[in-house]
């Protein structure tokens, strides 16, 4: 690293609502702070400020439940965080301020407004809905073209942005934690029977393609009688009980 500096990464959704954006967010903290950058974190934020426990994440702004693209986002929609925010970039001081979904949120679009110094955007939505971005594209062109660099997570978010936002975007994919998946730790007792265990991970909604899973772990099971999958996430579960009795399939675990 030829110097440190210092970090602005603006969260459109509440950072302590789990999401693959706020993962997301969470790791490039970990691993620029472990760089020795100076990261802070500005996020909507439904708690008090006395309740964080790092001097690190700056809240603004109160987050709502939004629908997004099948599941439900909690970003913040005040139009009056202008004063707030240019009073944060005032004071800290930012080299490089990380936008996630900058034309995705009132904090992200108003932050960049604001910005006066080096912008970066990662782009991470891929979604049918695209009334939203049809409808305000005309109004924060030119608050887009602040932009320095512009990330898109996959090709299908670099080609879903691309339609209302153009220029010129850098595929660079979600990273994986390896050492979080390790295999030092201790396997699950109850599943460490022989079966070959296939694991789902994911909130219980549409997009996420649970019943295609279990579609294909009717086949699965008929080739292989030994599997077993287990489900892992929260959402309503009921459907997909519904699912799972109606094909007869067994050693489908719920968790």
């Amino acid at each position: 690293m030829a110097f440190p500096v210092k970090i602005a990464l603006v969260s459109p959704y509440d950072y302590f609502y789990p999401g693959g954006v706020v993962i997301h967010i969470a790791h490039l903290y970990e691993q620029f702070t472990e760089m020795g950058h100076d990261v802070r974190i500005i996020t909507p934020y439904s708690g008090s400020r006395d309740s964080l426990d790092s001097q690190d994440i700056i809240p603004i702004g109160r987050p709502v439940p939004i629908p997004s693209g099948g599941s439900i986002a909690r970003a913040t929609l005040s139009p009056m965080l202008s004063s707030p925010v240019r009073a944060i970039l005032e004071r800290e001081r930012f080299d490089i301020i990380h936008l996630h979904e900058p034309m995705g949120s009132t904090l992200t679009i108003l932050t960049l407004r604001v910005s006066n110094t080096i912008n970066v955007g990662t782009f991470h939505a891929c979604h049918s809905g695209t009334m939203g971005y049809r409808i305000m594209s005309p109004f924060v062109m030119k608050w887009f073209s602040k932009l320095h660099g512009k990330i898109a997570v996959s090709k299908p978010a670099m080609d879903f942005i691309g339609k209302h936002f153009p220029g010129e975007y850098a595929i660079i994919p979600n990273g994986i934690d390896v050492e979080h998946f390790s295999a030092a730790v201790s396997p699950i007792d109850r599943f460490s029977d022989g079966k070959l265990n296939i694991l789902f991970v994911g909130r219980l909604e549409k997009r996420k393609g649970l019943r295609y899973l279990l579609g294909a772990y009717k086949r699965v099971k008929q080739e292989l009688p030994n599997s077993r999958l287990i489900v892992v996430g929260p959402g309503k579960r009921q459907k997909y009980e519904k699912l799972v009795r109606k094909a007869n399939l067994k050693d489908v675990v719920f968790t």
